[in-house]
């Protein structure tokens, strides 16, 4: 069963779209940069900066859908400078065991909304235990 759910702290999205869609196997997030999140506005123009609050909101959402950082399998980097790459690549690195990076492609985009220079999306296999289990945010059926 498909479940499509939108982040209560994030801003509904601009676009006909969620901000996360779960199934019985998988979570896929919508791609997501500084300037969705409150606050972000502080660290746009910082690649490594715009990456770590992006990538702790991401755990967030993540741990919200029964997963954390080790389910995640696939990761799509759009960034507006690959000059900025390492930058980028060291604040991500962070995140993840140093033998346990997900698949990952990294683009460079030329303008990304807001003004942001990074948006990250992903995809993370959920773990067998919450492949059974209701995210609590789920108890009410409506879409939030």
């Amino acid at each position: 069963m498909l479940r499509f759910r939108n982040d209560p702290t994030l801003p509904a999205p601009l676009f006909p779209g969620s901000h996360m869609v779960i199934d019985d196997d998988y979570v896929f997030l919508s791609g997501l940069t500084a300037v969705d999140i409150q606050g972000g506005e502080t660290v746009i123009g910082n690649t490594a900066e715009e990456t770590r609050l992006v990538m702790r909101r991401i755990q967030r959402m993540l741990v919200s859908a029964g997963c954390d950082m080790t389910d995640v399998v696939r990761v799509d980097v759009h960034i507006t400078d690959l000059d900025e790459i390492r930058k980028m690549d060291a604040a991500y690195a962070e995140f993840f065991d140093a033998c346990r990076y997900p698949a990952r492609t990294c683009t460079q985009s030329p303008r990304i909304y807001g003004g942001a220079r990074v948006e990250i999306t992903v995809m993370a296999r959920r773990p067998a235990e919450s492949r059974d289990a209701t995210p609590a945010s789920e108890a009410d059926p409506e879409r939030s």
